[in-house]
């Protein structure tokens, strides 16, 4: 995620931005970006793929992408909650 996280926080567009993997009935599992844009930004799932396209390996282009009006959570030393990331976007998924 490290690695992907990095190629993504070079597009102007996020504020913020993790990678989790979410569940996927064909995949098993599949890579999620999670991010908040900078106010008045707009990103598409197509716009992710054509930077990460040629940076990544295929298989670690995010396949979802899920943006979030509110900051991400972060524990008290500024860590993404990754673990809380997954439990609250791998339930909508599944829905």
């Amino acid at each position: 995620p490290a690695e992907v996280e990095s190629v993504l926080t070079e597009m102007p567009q996020f504020a913020e931005v993790a990678v989790i993997g979410i569940p996927d009935p064909a995949w098993g599992e599949v890579v999620c970006a999670v991010g908040r844009l900078k106010e008045g930004q707009t990103l598409t799932l197509e716009q992710v793929v054509a930077h990460c396209t040629g940076k990544l390996g295929k298989y670690k282009i995010p396949k979802k992408l899920i943006l979030s009006e509110h900051p991400l959570s972060r524990n008290p030393t500024g860590k993404l909650l990754k673990r809380l990331l997954r439990e609250k976007y791998a339930a909508a998924s599944t829905q």
